[in-house]
């Protein structure tokens, strides 16, 4: 059972990342990412600093699952952030400098509530908070991540889409200047992805502004990312700057690079094959370097909440 019933919860359940934190997990997850550790600028990124801020009135989530949270240097330091660089650990040495204030959102389309809000504004009216997702890569590896973010049904529900919506879109800032990663054509900056109506109003998904229950690190997407637990990591855009409600199927970077690999939809799928490598097991971060690959669920595990979206599509033909 991945996701707990709200009895089962209590207060004290909220993770902690001093409950987690594991160098030794961290070396190994090191070794696997390349044979190599992260250099000593990386390591000095992920020592707290000033800017790992504890946010106020955090709640826990019955959606939570009850898997171990990845430890805080697992979650750091392994990732993708194309915008910072295409290495595991790119995201971590070159997004330190970053300065994610002030920010600002732009609201766009087909919704009563549209213009440029301040970050902060945005997300006041919300409640915080925590939620553990799985995170399966569409590159065959996955994590345990204690999220702390706002339902992105609530917002949706503030900004009053019209009936016109049909899809929302997202995008990441696209400053090259501030984000080195974004002067190479990895991608057609700047980074976007979508999500019909009916999955950004499901209760799963977030906008994360947290994560261990402080400020979310410029190297996962500060100060605001989406999270869709169901879907492969890359629907997950991060430093948000614009939202906009739109009728037509928006475009999605991946989709738009490589459209036989990457779909729009991008549901974790294990009998669905990536052209290139097999999508039926995972390598969990941080399991170390000797363990099993395990199976990849159905939707991560997250079918009993979304598999009713998808009736009568063809998951095969729409990935």
């Amino acid at each position: 059972m991945l996701i707990k019933k709200p009895s089962d919860i209590r207060p004290s359940e909220i993770t902690s990342p001093e409950n987690y934190l594991n160098r030794r997990d961290f070396i190994r997850a090191g070794a696997i990412a390349g044979g190599s550790l992260l250099a000593p600028a990386a390591l000095a990124a992920v020592v707290p600093d000033s800017r790992r801020a504890k946010l106020p009135g955090v709640s826990s989530s019955p959606f939570s699952t009850d898997e171990t949270p990845n430890s805080y240097d697992d979650i750091t330091t392994y990732n993708n952030f194309y915008e910072f660089g295409t290495g595991k650990d790119d995201p971590v040495v070159y997004a330190r400098d970053f300065e994610p204030r002030p920010w600002t959102i732009s609201v766009e389309g087909h919704a009563e509530k549209t213009g440029t809000f301040d970050f902060e504004d945005f997300i006041k009216p919300f409640d915080l908070e925590e939620r553990i997702y799985r995170m399966r890569c569409v590159e065959a590896w996955s994590m345990v991540i204690p999220w702390v973010g706002i339902s992105l049904a609530d917002v949706v529900k503030y900004l009053q889409p019209t009936s016109k919506a049909r899809y929302i879109a997202f995008e990441t800032l696209n400053d090259p200047e501030r984000m080195p990663g974004v002067r190479r054509r990895v991608l057609d900056w700047p980074y976007r992805e979508g999500l019909t109506i009916a999955e950004a109003t499901n209760p799963l998904p977030i906008l994360a502004v947290g994560l261990y229950g402080e400020v979310i690190p410029n190297q996962n997407g500060a100060p605001i990312r989406l999270v869709v637990p169901w879907k492969y990591g890359f629907k997950g855009i991060k430093s948000i700057v614009k939202i906009r409600f739109t009728e037509r199927q928006p475009k999605c970077s991946w989709n738009m690079s490589q459209p036989r690999e990457y779909g729009f939809y991008a549901n974790v799928n294990p009998d669905v094959d990536h052209p290139r490598w097999s999508q039926a097991r995972e390598r969990r971060i941080g399991a170390g370097i000797f363990a099993e690959k395990q199976p990849t669920l159905m939707f991560n595990g997250y079918g009993e909440q979304v598999a009713h979206l998808y009736k009568g599509l063809d998951l095969r033909r729409n990935y």
